[in-house]
């Protein structure tokens, strides 16, 4: 009974993630987008703890895995672009140019849907990704209207610019798909030396929160890429 308990629990996270994606796009439907947002940080951390759990629990299996995925397309490609397109029509700047330019946001749950199906034939990415993870490109733009909320005066004329978004889109569907190594944040051991390029992330990643709040988030995205190159670099 124990062990057939244990064999769910990750899978149930996993369904609490699927959830919150559901419940973000929901809340986007009814243009309320900060709390889109926060369900994308939410089921980030549920698809955290389901892969925590996994591990703890020795509980691994094929359904898992694909049940991940699926949850993932839904809370880190589906919400974040429908987020992308409400925040195209929000525009001030939109003209008869711009106005077809908000479909271009769902090219993410595409690219987003061609990186989970990669990573999950990869044998390359057990302890590194190749490309962008969905999650960290769901967390960027889950940040745009929290951004929007804090400083609605220094960053408009970007996260509301049609030809600002367009761009960006673009830029993370080729990062998605990239073969460019990066990080897991996964801790195997508390080995100083070959952690630091993790342990340096999470320093400043909370300092630069701390102090900037959510305009750090896409800092610290940017950061993490850095970092990354730098770590297989001198890996090389």
């Amino acid at each position: 009974m124990r062990r057939r308990v244990k064999k769910h629990v990750p899978n149930a996270i996993t369904c609490a993630n699927l959830f919150s994606g559901c419940v973000g796009i929901v809340f986007t439907f009814q243009e309320n987008l900060i709390f889109a947002a926060y369900c994308i940080f939410l089921a980030a951390i549920f698809d955290f703890f389901d892969g925590l759990a996994s591990r703890v629990l020795q509980s691994f299996s094929g359904i898992g895995k694909d049940l991940d995925s699926l949850a993932d397309m839904v809370s880190f490609g589906v919400l974040p672009s429908v987020i992308l397109y409400e925040l195209f029509l929000q525009s001030p700047q939109i003209d008869h140019v711009s106005q077809y330019l908000n479909f271009i946001a769902f090219l993410l749950p595409v690219f987003s849907a061609l990186r989970l199906a990669k990573f999950n034939n990869d044998a390359r990415q057990t302890d590194s990704f190749i490309g962008l993870p969905t999650p960290a490109n769901a967390i960027l733009i889950a940040s745009f209207p929290l951004i929007l909320k804090d400083n609605q005066a220094y960053f408009a004329d970007y996260i509301l610019n049609p030809y600002f978004l367009s761009c960006f889109v673009l830029i993370m569907c080729a990062l998605l798909v990239a073969e460019m190594p990066l990080m897991s944040l996964k801790f195997k051991n508390r080995d100083f030396q070959k952690n630091i390029y993790r342990y340096l992330l999470l320093l400043f990643s909370a300092i630069l929160i701390l102090f900037f709040k959510f305009a750090a988030v896409p800092v610290v995205i940017v950061m993490y890429i850095t970092l990354s190159v730098i770590q297989f670099k001198i890996a090389k």
